[in-house]
Formats: C-alpha cells, structure tokens, sequence
C-alpha cells in the first residue's frame, strides 16, 4: 500500500460487518497517518434532491440540475456538504485537488456555482463523509473490509448508484460474484 490513499476508491467487501458500508464505494478525500476521510458516491440520501438541499439554502437551481440526487456521503458529519467536483471551479484554499480531474469543495460557494450558470461541469453533493481516526483505516485493510481501487471518473461522475460497486470491483479484473464474505489473510 502506498503512503496515502487520497485518490483512490475504497470498495467495500461483502461481509464488511458494517450496513452502513454495505456495497459502498467511497472516494477518498485526504488520507495521512493521523486521519483519514472520504465521501461515498454510491449511496442515495434518501427522498432529497438538490433542489431542496439548495432551497433550504435560500438558493435556487435551474431546472436541469434540480432533480439531481444527493447523495450519503457517510455517517461523520450528516449535516454538512461536500461537492465532489471537475477541475473547472475552484474557491481558492476551500477546494482541494484529490485526484486528476477531481476536486473538493465544501464551503457555500460551490453550491452558489451549482445553482448559477456557473457549476463545474461534473459534480455530486453529498451530505456527511466517512472518516477514520490514525490507523483505522490501515487495520480495516489488513483486515479484508476494503479493496483499493484506482479512481475513475466516470465511476465519480456517473449519476447511475446501482452498479458504481460492481464496476469499481471489475476494475481490478474481479468478478463481483465471486468475492468471498468470509475474510481471512493468506
């Protein structure tokens, strides 16, 4: 394993023992040996649009993006934003770059882009993130919770949830179906 993971997706393994985690692909945002913190992009926050979550901010979104899923970003902070986004907006030292193509930004003012003219060409809201404490996350990797995949930004990007699991797997030449739920180390 490299030093960092920022850049890379987490996939979860079946049987992670965890349902908030269950066929969870999760983008990772920042990873060092003190913490860790990524944001799922597969999972759908349940009966909210992007219309409401930027009405509740006295904004308003053009029709196109209103019916935009947002999505659950992970159980750390489920009140706050974070827009995972192409690199064509930019709020000075709030974005920051996680992966080629890829940028995070979680202040108000890519959610005024968002709902201008002006939104970054690729983007999904998500509300709340994931997050590990110093060797967390590792131990969970030693311990089978995890695959590391190399970043896709269509896997990012895509507005499709249902299948970005099967697809991050498949990346790495698995087949889905065949990944076992029991862990073990070799």
């Amino acid at each position: 394993m490299s030093d960092t993971l920022t850049g890379k997706l987490l996939v979860a393994m079946p049987g992670i023992g965890d349902p908030r985690f269950d066929r969870t692909v999760i983008m990772m945002c920042a990873h060092d040996a003190e913490h860790a913190m990524g944001v799922v992009i597969n999972k759908q926050k349940e009966d909210l649009t992007l219309d409401e979550v930027l009405g509740h901010l006295g904004l308003t979104v053009g029709e196109e993006a209103a019916e935009r899923l947002v999505l659950d970003g992970g159980p750390v902070r489920p009140d706050r934003g974070y827009v995972l986004h192409s690199e064509d907006f930019e709020a000075g030292d709030a974005t920051q770059s996680v992966a080629p193509g890829v940028r995070l930004t979680a202040t108000r003012d890519v959610l005024e882009a968002v709902a201008s003219d002006h939104a970054p060409a690729s983007y999904v809201l998500a509300l709340g993130c994931a997050g590990w404490d110093a060797g967390q996350l590792e131990d969970e990797i030693r311990h089978n919770a995890w695959l590391v995949v190399d970043f896709d930004k269509a896997i990012v990007f895509d507005a499709t949830l249902d299948d970005k699991w099967a697809r991050a797997i498949k990346t790495l030449g698995l087949d889905p179906s065949q990944l076992s739920q029991a862990a073990g180390n070799a």
